[in-house]
Formats: structure tokens, C-alpha cells, sequence
């Protein structure tokens, strides 16, 4: 953000053009600012953490982020631990004797089976999860359970295409019995490892959204920072202008000081706030305050004096519009009254 210097003597359109544009910087800064700030705020009043269990958690962030990456590791690993424990399972069932009709796709074609794909919606075969199995192009299976799914569907499949009384139907059936039993043998291990993986997943999602947090936190912090700066420059760009201006004189020093008792309450605890802000020895809680105007600077007087040139001017318009609501209702009650006097003459000429 550009700085003016007010011992530059480029004349006043330069000391105009220069003020113009430094107004217009932090303009732009400020609305970039303020988007930022409904940014930041929208998020916190979406949280639902208490302050302190914010800062609580914030220690650990970097920590789990880093423990996130070798958690995932460790889950893939054991995954596939569970699949080479099922591969054995399925290896056990395919070399059954039985096996033999399940090992590759039906072959519709040569069979004759010309409403196999209206019967069954999703052909499945021991070859089709095998290759699957082994893929390693990231097409493969990614947890046991979509094995275990597939497994039965080739036995589901059979079941329900061939009559019970059919062979293929009582092999299929049979050999289904037998991989459920099986599975029964592994299935604790899954449902432990199921278990350990939804607690990783929350423990995962929290570690985004306290991600999110630290960054939110930190872009308040350097929020805070800017507007600490816009703050030092709108002080500073004030400062050039009180220098630029005349010396104020004797007959408006005399003015301000009649001009400031005419304001409301409020209005001069703001004018003795704007005198201590450069005279922090003058004390504007005591129940009487003396104040002498021919001892303030030229900054303050100056401040002063816009400020109460607005404030007067804030209060003349409301005086306008109390006066304006009351001249019409005075106009709305004597037009009342108007009517009512016709309507009584009206019926006293009737009689």
C-alpha cells in the first residue's frame, strides 16, 4: 500500500491525486478484506467445536496429517491380507469336484441358452473373480466383502436359472453351503478390520476439518494483521491531511467549542474521545469535563470539526423529519376535522 509523504512539494493537484489514490487502494483492500472476513465467518458458524476444544486439537493437527498417509498403508495392507486368506478359500472350493460348471462363463451360446440373459441380470464365474483378483491396473477388488458378494452371485446365478431337481442346481447349492461355512471362519477378522476402518475414516474426517480449521485460523490471524495495517495508514493519510490545511483560527476555534455543547449526549462522549485519542492525559470520564479547545492540536481541532459539522447535520435532518411527519399529521387531522364539519352542516340543513 503506496505511503504519502507530506514533505513532498508537488503542489496541490499532486497532493490531491496522490490522496485520491491511496483512498482508492484501501477501498479495494477493504472490500477484498471484508469478503474474506464472511468467508471465515460463514465457516465458524458452520462448526460446531467449542472454543477450547478447538485449541485443544490444533496441537495434534500436523501430527495426524502426517499419521493419515501410514494409516492408509497400514489398511491396504491388511485388506490384502484378508483377500489372500479368501484366495485360499476360493482355491479350496474351485477344486471340488463340483466345481467344474462355475469355473468360466456360461456358455449361452453353445448351450442354447437364449434367455439366460433375460433370467439373470449379472453372469458371474470363478475365472471372471480370479482375474479380478489379480488385477493390477487399480480395476481389482477393493475390499473382501465385494469377493465374498461375487462368490455367491456364481451360485445364486446357477440357482436360479436351473430347476432344483437340475444337477447344476444341487451342486451349486451344495457348494454354496459349503463356501458360507468357510467364510464363517473368516468373517470375524473382517468384521474386526470393517470395525478399524470406520474408526480411521472418522478419525480421517476430523483431521480435514480441523486441516480446514488451522487454515481458517490462521487466515483470521492475517486478517487481523491487514486490517491492523489499514488502520495505520488511514491514521497516517488523516495526519497529511490536518498538515496540509491553514491553521485554524481564533474565531473558529471559538465556533467548534459553541458548536460542540449544541450536540446530543452521545455525540460529545464521541468529540472527548476524539481529544483524548491525542491527549490520552485528558480524562473523559470524570462527571465534569474542561475543555479548552486553544490547547488542542491542529490534528484534533481539525477532526473535531468534521466531526461535529456531520453530527449537527445528522441532527438537523432527523429535527426535518420529525417536523415533516408532524406537519402531516396536523394536515391529516385538520382534514378530519373538515369532513366532520361538512357532514354536520349537511345534516343541519336537512332539518
Amino acid at each position: 500500500m503506496k505511503n504519502l509523504n507530506p514533505g513532498l512539494g508537488g503542489g496541490k493537484a499532486t497532493d490531491v491525486e496522490e490522496f485520491r489514490h491511496s483512498v482508492d487502494e484501501i477501498f479495494i483492500k477493504v472490500d477484498k478484506l471484508e469478503k474474506r472476513v464472511n468467508e471465515v465467518e460463514k465457516f465458524y458458524l458452520t462448526m460446531g467445536l467449542k472454543d477450547k476444544d478447538r485449541e485443544k486439537q490444533f496441537g495434534i493437527v500436523n501430527k495426524q496429517h502426517q499419521d493419515g498417509s501410514k494409516r492408509e498403508v497400514a489398511a491396504a495392507k491388511r485388506m490384502q491380507e484378508l483377500m489372500r486368506q479368501f484366495a485360499t478359500i476360493l482355491r479350496q472350493i474351485s477344486q471340488h469336484k463340483w466345481a467344474w460348471p462355475f469355473m468360466d462363463p456360461v456358455d449361452v451360446e453353445g448351450l442354447g441358452l437364449h434367455d439366460y440373459y433375460e433370467v439373470i441380470e449379472k453372469p458371474m464365474d470363478f475365472s471372471t473373480i480370479k482375474n479380478k483378483m489379480e488385477a493390477k491396473d487399480g480395476t481389482g477388488y477393493k475390499n473382501v466383502r465385494d469377493i465374498y458378494a461375487d462368490v455367491r452371485l456364481v451360485f445364486k446365478n446357477a440357482m436360479k436359472y436351473n430347476d432344483e431337481k437340475d444337477d447344476v442346481h444341487v451342486m451349486a447349492k451344495t457348494l454354496l453351503e459349503k463356501f458360507e461355512e468357510k467364510w464363517l471362519q473368516l468373517l470375524p477378522k473382517v468384521a474386526e478390520e470393517e470395525k478399524r476402518r470406520a474408526e480411521e475414516d472418522a478419525e480421517a474426517q476430523l483431521e480435514m476439518q480441523l486441516a480446514r480449521e488451522f487454515a481458517y485460523a490462521n487466515m483470521a490471524r492475517d486478517i487481523s494483521n491487514e486490517l491492523h495495517e489499514v488502520d495505520v495508514h488511514l491514521r497516517r493519510l488523516r495526519e497529511v491531511v490536518v498538515q496540509k490545511c491553514r491553521r485554524m483560527s481564533t474565531e473558529e476555534k471559538r465556533k467548534l467549542g459553541t458548536a460542540i455543547v449544541q450536540l446530543a449526549p452521545e455525540e460529545i462522549c464521541r468529540a472527548l474521545e476524539i481529544v483524548a485519542e491525542n491527549n490520552p492525559s485528558f480524562q473523559t470520564a470524570s462527571q465534569e469535563v474542561d475543555l479548552d479547545i486553544g490547547a488542542q492540536s491542529e490534528n484534533t481541532l481539525w477532526r473535531l470539526k468534521v466531526f461535529v459539522k456531520q453530527a449537527l447535520k445528522k441532527q438537523g435532518n432527523s429535527k426535518d423529519d420529525n417536523n415533516k411527519n408532524n406537519s402531516k399529521r396536523g394536515r391529516e387531522i385538520c382534514d378530519a376535522l373538515a369532513k366532520t364539519a361538512v357532514k354536520r352542516t349537511k345534516k343541519v340543513s336537512n332539518l
